[in-house]
């Protein structure tokens, strides 16, 4: 049996791209300034931290060892557990955004520029906002602004629940976000003007439109729900998850996996809120996975809860947590089959602002009863979905290099 477990702990960078100067992030390193914030008694919100960062499993998949291929970092403890693989791999697309960062994982390089917004304020182009507004048959719009979601819900989360107008944001990514009220604004609502305004962005060419629901009454007990939903751009080509649907085996999406791809080459949708739920539902879809399925999952908190909001504490407990709960991913594992895991971009918890940074990601994990090593330096994303490829019997694609022949991963596809 041969089965693919890919998961994206999302933003978990290990610093070291060679283009980072041009994004203004050189220097960063997500995994690297964590690490070295709790080594150096890093506290909490409440004054508490428990020493250093500490990351048994996945060190022993090769997470230190990819560190230090992609940056350096010098801290690898711990022995390798047997099969484990590791490197590191720089991003050729040319943003640091989440669909360009999985369609590249998935075997599709962005070479093109998406549409952003400026840094003014408003933002958005008068235009698009009485567009947006008409459309809508809404009385207006709030924010207007680049901006952290849960702050600009405290913001004007009130005068959007007495006056009815959604509140529109953006941020360093090629994105519009729009926050409402599930009960005051409604859910459905929501959802119908976020594709009205899907269909008015695509001229700009905007990379996602999101929805973010929130409840609570005011700006002390407003909390976003787990009813997000993005409205991405399909991808302009074919990507792994395309060969993988058309040849009749089964994409398992865990998380914001199927909007990232705008549920194209997604056979089977499996939603959750907050990591921990998302790690159980992973499981189960590990448990339903067939011989030639893929599960795809995303674990979104690293990124919105903590790499966004800079909590490097935050960040690192997250961190912890995931590893604890590792050990149940690996006791699935049949042999022939491969977990890999790795990051979308970066998001450094100690850096200036609250975008993402353009780092390298790590490429760690095991395959059972298969010899593992060190596969290096990989010059794009895209090498992850062909080994992907590769190992559940997909002919290879155009924009990326296989890495399981170089550490003679030879599979057995009749085992």
């Amino acid at each position: 049996m041969s089965r693919a477990f890919l998961f994206v702990l999302d933003s978990f960078g290990v610093g070291g791209a060679d283009d980072a100067a041009r994004f203004g992030d050189a220097g960063s390193n997500t995994f690297g300034h964590i690490a070295e914030a709790c080594a150096a008694g890093l506290a909490d919100r409440e004054g508490v931290r428990r020493g250093p960062l500490d990351l048994p499993t996945m060190m022993a998949l090769g997470l230190g060892h990819a560190a230090r291929t992609a940056a350096g970092y010098p801290q690898i403890t711990g022995a390798l557990r047997p099969s484990a693989f590791h490197g590191a791999a720089q991003e050729v697309s040319t943003g640091k955004d989440t669909p360009s960062g999985h369609w590249e994982i998935a075997g599709l390089p962005v070479p093109f520029e998406w549409g952003y917004f400026p840094r003014t304020v408003p933002a958005f182009p008068a235009g698009l906002t009485q567009a947006i507004i008409r459309e809508g048959r809404l009385p207006g719009i709030l924010g207007d602004c680049h901006a952290s979601g849960t702050e600009i819900i405290e913001k004007f989360g009130e005068e959007h629940i007495r006056t009815g107008k959604p509140i529109l944001y953006t941020s360093a990514d090629s994105v519009i976000q729009i926050a409402a009220h599930e009960q005051h604004f409604g859910l459905e609502r929501l959802h119908e003007l976020c594709l009205a305004v899907r269909r008015l962005a695509d001229p700009l060419n905007i990379g996602r439109i999101i929805a973010r629901p929130f409840v609570g009454e005011t700006a002390a007990g407003f909390e976003r729900t787990a009813n997000r939903r993005d409205y991405a751009v399909p991808p302009p080509e074919a990507t792994l998850l395309d060969q993988l649907v058309a040849r009749g085996t089964k994409v398992i999406g865990v998380g914001k996996i199927g909007d990232i791809f705008a549920h194209r080459g997604v056979s089977d949708v499996r939603k959750a809120a907050g990591n921990i739920a998302l790690f159980d539902t992973s499981l189960g879809a590990m448990k339903d996975a067939g011989d030639g399925d893929l599960v795809f999952a995303n674990f979104v908190d690293f990124d919105s809860l903590f790499g966004h909001r800079r909590d490097v504490a935050g960040y690192a407990a997250a961190l912890e947590a995931f590893d604890r709960r590792l050990p149940e991913a690996l006791a699935l594992l049949q042999p022939g089959d491969l977990l890999l895991l790795t990051a979308d971009h970066g998001c450094d918890p100690t850096w200036s602002g609250t975008d993402h940074t353009r780092e390298r990601v790590p490429v760690f994990g095991c395959a059972p009863g298969l010899p593992g090593g060190d596969v290096g330096l990989r010059k794009t994303f895209a090498d992850i979905g062909e080994t992907v490829a590769e190992h559940l019997g997909l002919p290879p694609g155009r924009h990326g290099a296989s890495f399981l022949t170089s550490i003679a991963m030879t599979l057995d596809r009749h085992a």
